[in-house]
């Protein structure tokens, strides 16, 4: 039996549908094409979740393709900023209580403003980080919209 994860508890104390997967990750965080690949899904369908620092100083948090990169340009014209940088790794932690790898939109510190690539949209179900190394969580874009309030941008590079 899997450990539940806090993404878990939120989205179940808020009685929204989801679906969990779990994959194996001994030596740490994958690469997202990796994760992908060990769920059998299609890299696009899967997503990475990353946070920012806006040059006002506000952070941002953007879901993208696994396998895709985000365009900082294009992250900051979707936050209204005059640029943005991507956050250092040894501040995820602190900033969002999660670890690289396995950050999930669902359960931050605090809520961040929060962008979802366009791409999205095409799918009935995306999946992204359970909030730990080792799982994923699968859902409707719709469905994530009432526990992470997120507007659609063209993201990618």
């Amino acid at each position: 039996m899997e450990q539940k994860t806090n993404v878990m508890r939120l989205l179940e104390g808020a009685h929204l549908p989801y679906h969990f997967h779990y994959y194996d990750a001994p030596d740490g965080a994958l690469s997202g094409i990796e994760v992908a690949q060990q769920l059998s899904q299609d890299p696009d369908h899967v997503f990475k979740t990353l946070v920012t620092t806006g040059a006002s100083g506000k952070h941002y948090v953007f879901m993208i393709p696994v396998a895709e990169e985000l365009s900082l340009k294009k992250a900051a014209a979707a936050a209204k900023e005059k640029s943005i940088v991507m956050l250092k790794s040894k501040d995820l932690l602190p900033l969002t209580g999660y670890v690289h790898g396995g950050c999930s939109p669902i359960g931050m510190k605090k809520a961040f403003p929060t962008f979802i690539d366009e791409t999205a949209q095409l799918f009935d179900t995306i999946l992204f980080s359970g909030g730990k190394i080792g799982t994923q969580v699968e859902m409707s874009p719709e469905v994530l919209q009432k526990i992470v309030p997120h507007l659609y941008a063209d993201l990618t590079v």
